[in-house]
């Protein structure tokens, strides 16, 4: 039997709009990403924050243990 995280379904991926520090560009960061390059103008567009799976994965609460999973929540 292999475990393997129930949040790793691509399916699950939320998409956020950020502007290009470099020309203003409309750039599209899924909830998996850290950065991406701009498409415009090349310069490197970051999340405000690193992602963490509590955010985005509908299965935290159950993989982390609910004790765990609002300590983590909580520190927003």
């Amino acid at each position: 039997m292999r475990f393997s995280c129930p949040g790793q379904d691509r399916r699950n991926l939320r998409v956020e709009l950020y502007r290009c520090p470099g020309c203003g560009a409309e750039i599209e960061i899924f909830s998996d990403e850290v950065k991406v390059k701009c498409y415009s103008c090349g310069e490197m567009v970051y999340r405000e924050r690193m992602p963490s799976c509590i955010d985005w994965c509908a299965s935290a609460r159950q993989c982390l243990g609910e004790e765990r999973w609002r300590q983590l929540k909580g520190s927003d």
